[in-house]
């Protein structure tokens, strides 16, 4: 989120004002507040169930590390991918406005199916090929850490089942004497759970994918059509409706877990869906304040509108497929790229090499058919694409192995409260609201004197600061208490630079976009850059699978070896994204020479 200009809401009011009434709404066309109600509703459910997803695979489903991380970055990448389609759908036969309610809708059914979720799975260990089933008392509340020994009966004796630091495990009998020593490649775990309800929690997800296609793009599309030509409100108007989105974030991030703590998952997943179904309202019974923005083009014949809706059905068939396959496949087996490649899932395949098709045909497509100012100005715009890519694979494990760290390994305690882990997630929104008019600021304070940092700076700014987010992190290793948890306050200070990055990159791209684009493909180009989003959602999953531990049962076998795992994958990842920044910053003269001007 980026503050307008301090005077732009001052500026002469334009003839596309809030056709209703002619009133205004903060000096906006009166409409800006509906749909703001209606994206910080709607960004309420996504952030909401985010924050809980991957506690919601590992400790109710019980699902591995590998599996749930995995899952997460495929769903991700996913709500990313599917607005192209969405947004396709809308401009030539929907209308935005038809879209978004469909999209609520779908979403809203998604997460009413995530209440579903069954009896938690139950744990098991194989311990030289023979299977034992793994006894544990339950946790106090579903999102509390479990620290109840797991114990297992094994010739009739019950033992106590206590990891060590290399990952071998020992069993220990009642005065805390070993029984058996198990090596780590003769020790496993898993875990029986409904077949049924595992299939109704992909459902669940597929149909959020799919009705996310159709809301996200579509929405924005609307807050667009507000404004006309050159009415120089616009870019103020967008701020205030982003705001929406951070606002919505923090209520959801904060709601979400403690209704799942003081009632149960379904309540978590229930408030989610209630607000989507309330995004539909609000947007269906509108009054007709809308008549006239987001509607459908003149067709020619019979209305598209049903058969899209019944190919959306099938549409989350087929994503429910992808996430099976995802789940499916193997951890990589070897060490070279090639045996990486042969393990990685379907989805993960298909975007990499659309991506690659993108990143190298768009420049060779310019070089034959634009200016040679043209073509340069498009290669400058992939290059920066393509560091986007790194930039969210690190960023986007705030969903993933950020919350399993706070999980495991952090005291989960700031001024005295304690929180869950899932409501950790909201540091990154309350950061960006608190800093995002003093970033804009900065920036303008910045400008005044010509010292404004060009686009490719503060891209390499944003890749440094989110490598030493984790560098950081990484550091806290030193601090551990006995328990091996470190301070919250040093994962507050990774999300805090996590944010600041994000406010020096993600406005700054979408601009970035419709600068550097040749006119007559900008569309297609802004796919790109989302594409490129969805490619680092992936690969921020794929990132997560390589600090996977050994759990039973949800939980780690010993915190020594979680928090090394951990401290190890983050400290790499932070050193590559450092080392990317830096590289970026070393291109800085060549790109400025490509971009010709564009700043």
């Amino acid at each position: 989120m980026v503050l307008p200009d301090a005077d732009a809401t001052f500026e002469p009011q334009s003839p596309h004002v809030s056709r209703s009434d002619g009133g205004t709404w903060l000096g906006h066309p009166k409409q800006l507040r509906r749909l703001f109600s209606i994206e910080m509703w709607e960004r309420f459910g996504f952030y909401g169930m985010r924050a809980l997803l991957i506690l919601y695979l590992t400790k109710h489903f019980l699902l591995p590390d590998h599996e749930a991380n995995g899952l997460l970055g495929g769903f991700l990448s996913l709500c990313y991918l599917t607005p192209l389609v969405g947004g396709w759908l809308a401009d030539r036969y929907l209308g935005s406005k038809r879209s978004v309610k469909f999209g609520a809708l779908v979403m809203a059914l998604g997460y009413f199916l995530l209440c579903f979720g069954g009896q938690q799975g139950q744990p098991y260990a194989t311990i030289g090929g023979a299977r034992y089933d793994v006894a544990q008392a339950p946790p106090a509340t579903p999102l509390a850490v479990n620290e109840a020994p797991q114990t297992i009966v094994m010739n009739g004796r019950k033992l106590t089942i206590h990891g060590l630091p290399d990952g071998s495990v020992q069993l220990l009998g009642d005065g805390g004497q070993v029984a058996k020593t198990v090596s780590a490649d003769a020790f496993s775990s898993g875990a029986d759970r409904s077949a049924f309800y595992s299939a109704l929690m992909l459902l669940a997800l597929s149909l959020i994918v799919v009705g996310n296609g159709f809301f996200k793009p579509n929405i924005s599309t609307i807050v667009g059509a507000l404004y006309a030509p050159g009415d120089r409100r616009r870019d103020a108007g967008f701020t205030i409706f982003y705001a929406g989105i951070n606002v919505g974030s923090i209520l959801g991030q904060a709601a979400c877990p403690w209704l799942v703590n003081h009632v149960g998952w379904w309540a978590g997943f229930l408030i989610v869906s209630v607000v989507l179904f309330l995004a539909y309202i609000l947007m269906q019974f509108e009054g007709g304040r809308l008549a006239g923005y987001g509607e459908p083009p003149v067709q020619q014949g019979r209305d598209r509108a049903p058969l899209i809706y019944v190919l959306t059905l099938v549409a989350a068939a087929v994503v429910w497929l992808i996430f099976q396959n995802v789940m499916d496949a193997p951890e990589p087996s070897g060490s070279t790229i090639w045996e990486y490649v042969a393990a990685t899932p379907l989805l993960g395949k298909a975007l990499l090499a659309i991506f690659l098709a993108a990143v190298i045909g768009i420049p060779i497509w310019s070089w034959r058919v634009g200016t040679r100012t043209e073509a340069q100005m498009m290669l400058a715009a992939i290059v920066l694409v393509v560091f986007n890519v790194t930039f969210w694979a690190l960023f986007e494990q705030a969903a993933s192995s950020l919350t399993l760290f706070a999980d495991r390994n952090t005291t989960l305690e700031l001024f005295g409260f304690h929180m869950s882990a899932a409501a950790t997630q909201q540091f990154n929104p309350i950061v960006v609201v608190t800093f995002a008019p003093v970033v804009s600021l900065l920036w303008l304070g910045l400008a005044k004197r010509g010292l404004e940092p060009s686009i490719q700076v503060k891209f390499a700014i944003a890749l440094m600061l989110v490598g030493l987010g984790f560098v950081v992190l990484a550091w806290s290793g030193q601090f551990h208490n006995a328990e091996f948890r470190v301070s919250l306050w040093w994962l507050v200070l990774t999300y805090f630079l996590h944010s600041i990055a994000e406010l020096c990159i993600s406005p700054v791209g979408l601009s970035m976009i419709t600068k550097l684009s040749i006119a007559r493909i900008v569309g297609m180009m802004m796919g790109v850059w989302f594409l490129s989003i969805s490619v680092g959602e992936y690969l921020a999953g794929a990132a997560a699978q390589s600090a996977s531990v050994q759990t039973v049962g949800g939980q780690v076998t010993n915190p020594e070896l979680a928090l090394n795992t951990y401290l190890h994958t983050f400290m790499t990842g932070g050193e590559l994204t450092i080392g990317a920044g830096i590289l970026l910053l070393a291109l800085t003269p060549v790109l400025k020479r490509l971009m010709h001007g564009v700043s």
